[in-house]
């Protein structure tokens, strides 16, 4: 559980680190962006996410369901990005390395959610006994 803890942390902060600077550079990006609902609602909407890790680093075992969902927000990058990359759509840089951060993180995430399994198996049990 411990390690679950300390990859929901991590991805909290570092997300939060690397998504709030894009805030304040909307005008660096290039071409020049030309429907900025897309840009600041894709960032805030990412920031958000970043706040579901932190809570979920404080209790794994009580967040725990939520776990598979943020797989889906790390496959709804990661994908994209590397579909883009690979038909020549997206070229080495930035965005495609925060793309294939989210699949680190990703992968990460499966792993704490397959790590907390036995802990979840126990609780249930013990759910169960308590109720019985």
């Amino acid at each position: 559980m411990k390690v679950a803890r300390w990859i929901y942390l991590i991805a909290g902060v570092y997300g939060i680190l690397a998504l709030l600077p894009s805030f304040f550079l909307e005008k660096m990006v290039t071409p020049p962006e030309t429907h900025p609902e897309f840009y600041f609602g894709f960032f805030g909407s990412a920031l958000v996410w970043q706040f579901v890790f932190l809570l979920i680093s404080r209790d794994p075992m009580k967040w725990r369901p939520l776990m598979p969902i943020t797989f889906l927000e790390k496959i709804a990058f990661f994908v994209p990005s590397m579909w883009l990359h690979f038909t020549g759509r997206l070229p080495m840089g930035g965005p495609l390395i925060g793309g294939m951060i989210d699949g680190m993180l990703l992968a990460l995430f499966i792993f704490a959610w397959w790590r907390t399994r036995d802990s979840a198996k126990g609780a249930a049990s013990m759910g169960a006994l308590t109720l019985s």
